[in-house]
């Protein structure tokens, strides 16, 4: 896990892709452990909250983008032809050229791999809640991708699951756990922290997730409503 490598990769995202601003500093923690949990936006998400947020992040990302055998496949489907809309031979020849640097990069700044199979999902919290009692901050984009975005928010709903976190840190260590709401809105190139929602180790573990994961949904709405309405404010007047 290379330090000085994530610290010139963050600068690179702010200085030559995203270039925006981060709202509500004061809210953030000093240092971890904590869990940042954000919209995505695609490919804009992971690049605006790298660039924009003061600590080290483990992001959370699919396990086949940290896989040398996986990659090419898996990048070519998901963004040069899901969000790129290119077509083959030049998606696979793009795909190819690009996995052959993101994956050593992903895996040298110290990303997390998410398996989708239950055993591979036990390594997954497994890696997670060992960075966090190390004092390390894990980041999260935890949209479900088969339910429709709301055209609103520009997001689809959470998934629940990354709220266990906080029940498998206190089992370790007897420590709260608190989630970080980040907001990302490209309009206004700006990312927005809100306050943390702490989990609640005398709540019912089930019903806890479910909380957590509906305020910090509900929280980043709210965040992205509001910079919405200062473009909207911003927003020259017709002669």
């Amino acid at each position: 896990m290379n330090e000085t490598l994530y610290r010139f990769v963050s600068w690179g995202f702010q200085e030559l892709i995203w270039g925006g601003d981060l709202l509500g500093a004061d809210e953030l923690p000093e240092r971890g452990p904590a869990v940042f949990v954000s919209n995505h936006l695609g490919a804009l998400g992971p690049i605006a909250v790298g660039a924009s947020v003061p600590l080290r992040l483990h992001a959370w990302t699919h396990a086949d983008m940290l896989d040398p055998l996986l990659a090419a496949d898996y990048l070519r489907r998901d963004f040069l032809e899901g969000q790129l809309h290119l077509t083959r031979p030049l998606s696979e020849w793009l795909a190819r050229a690009i996995s052959r640097i993101h994956v050593p990069l992903l895996r040298a700044v110290g990303c997390v791999p998410v398996y989708h199979m239950p055993d591979g999902l036990l390594e997954t919290f497994r890696l997670s809640v060992d960075l966090l009692a190390q004092g390390e901050c894990i980041l999260v984009f935890p949209e479900d991708p088969d339910l429709s975005a709301d055209p609103c928010y520009k997001m689809t709903p959470f998934k629940k699951g990354f709220a266990h976190l906080g029940e498998l840190f206190y089992e370790r260590t007897k420590q709260i756990l608190s989630f970080y709401p980040l907001a990302v809105h490209a309009e206004s190139l700006t990312v927005r922290a809100g306050k943390p929602i702490r989990y609640n180790p005398l709540g019912n573990p089930i019903t806890e997730r479910v909380r957590i994961k509906n305020l910090l949904e509900r929280s980043i709405h709210e965040m992205i409503l509001q910079a919405s309405e200062a473009v909207i404010v911003q927003l020259p007047l017709p002669n």
